[in-house]
């Protein structure tokens, strides 16, 4: 048995009180997080004309363009990784389900002695029936 304290509880009560309450704080602190989950809709993906095998109706057209400095030679798989997710976010801006006829375009110039690239790419935004 536990001892008594000024009040005449037991200290060993008070602790199983006070690890009790904290378990179920804890407890439903866990589960209001799982209560609310966001809704993260993933991207449209970009298809090939194999690919499609639905009907669909084209919502618009998406066109995305950056400029960077540095010759051709310089783009990087990320340069194009950008244009492909840029493509993407944009369709799901204005709904579509799918992007078709994915184009990517990069054209050359130079300001003064620096030479610079726009990338620049262009689809199809569908939405399936």
């Amino acid at each position: 048995m536990g001892r008594l304290n000024e009040r005449g509880g037991s200290r060993t009560a008070a602790a199983t009180v006070a690890a009790t309450s904290l378990l179920v704080v804890l407890c439903l602190v866990l589960t209001a997080c799982s209560l609310f989950t966001s809704q993260v809709r993933s991207l449209p993906p970009i298809l090939t004309q194999e690919q499609l095998e639905r009907p669909y109706v084209k919502v618009g057209v998406v066109h995305v363009s950056r400029e960077r400095y540095g010759s051709v030679e310089d783009l990087s798989p990320a340069d194009y990784d950008w244009a492909n997710q840029a493509l993407r976010e944009e369709a799901q801006r204005i709904g579509a389900d799918a992007i078709i006829f994915a184009e990517l375009r990069v054209d050359t110039a130079s300001y003064l002695l620096f030479p610079a690239s726009e990338i620049s790419a262009t689809a199809t935004a569908i939405k399936f029936r």
